[in-house]
């Protein structure tokens, strides 16, 4: 893997790692907020009892715990960046009492794992972080079996996901941030509708297909609204560290005026829409 590849990779794992214990704190109220995309992956992936699966860049285990829980007979090797998240995932594991799963640190753009290993891969929010996205999806190809599916989830436009505008409109307004790199990691590199289909169909993959699925953030207060995302989202907290003290307060002021007015009831159920993709190995 090429050198600047490579510094994006570590600054990735240091920044997972540091974040790993908001991850915990929050992971029922985040693993309830994404499980329509990780049901809808499984879904796609068409799994069968005895399958050995691939789930890259899961975090503190998600989807593929569920998918363990689902093929008793088969196993799922669960991977990340950061070994920190992974050890969430272990505990996760053993706390639902799911026995046949492993779990590896590594990067996704260099695999440990043989040509031909899996028969099922899935990726719930990994592609937006990959330094390098093609050669991602081709090390996830070369690892799955002739036949086996490939799904993954990736967050629709900014229109769509208030649950993460909120905040960052209220930072944009107040801080002078750097446009962003075009096509560096972040939260909507891969909301262009062909984008991670193209991708997969450049790859080798055939039959690929593209799903809009919704969910919700139940927060229910603004003031967890607030918490969560300045506890587990590092592009915010990255943001907010440059901010005064006075600049920070009058971020938060808006961020709850925003969501007060969106939800005069007090309960707060934020909308997002992602966009799970899935492919075939020929």
């Amino acid at each position: 893997m090429e050198l600047h590849l490579q510094e994006i990779s570590e600054q990735q794992r240091e920044s997972w790692n540091r974040f790993s214990p908001g991850w915990k704190k929050w992971d029922d109220l985040f693993m309830d907020f994404l499980k329509p995309m990780g049901d809808e992956i499984i879904h796609r992936l068409d799994l069968k009892e005895s399958d050995r699966v691939l789930d890259v860049a899961a975090g503190t285990g998600e989807p593929g715990l569920t998918i363990a829980s689902l093929i008793k007979s088969g196993t799922v090797m669960i991977t990340d960046l950061a070994e920190e998240m992974l050890e969430i995932a272990r505990e996760n594991a053993k706390r639902r009492g799911i026995p046949n799963i492993q779990t590896q640190a590594c990067d996704v753009s260099e695999l440990p794992f043989a040509d031909n290993s899996f028969d099922a891969i899935s990726c719930r929010f990994g592609f937006m972080f990959f330094p390098d996205m093609e050669l991602a999806v081709n090390e996830m190809v070369r690892v799955l079996k002739p036949g086996g599916k490939v799904a993954t989830s990736v967050w629709n436009v900014p229109e769509k996901n208030f649950w993460i505008t909120a905040i960052m409109s209220a930072i944009q307004r107040n801080m002078n941030l750097p446009a962003p790199i075009p096509g560096a990691p972040g939260m909507f590199r891969c909301s262009e509708l062909n984008l991670i289909s193209d991708l997969f169909r450049h790859a080798g993959l055939r039959n690929v297909f593209v799903k809009e699925v919704g969910g919700k953030l139940k927060c229910q207060t603004a003031e967890t609204y607030w918490n969560v995302m300045t506890e587990v989202a590092a592009p915010i907290v990255a943001a907010l560290s440059k901010a005064d003290e006075d600049t920070k307060e009058k971020i938060q002021e808006e961020v709850y005026h925003t969501i007060h007015h969106m939800y005069p009831n007090g309960d707060v159920q934020i909308e997002s829409s992602a966009l799970i993709v899935w492919g075939e190995k020929a």
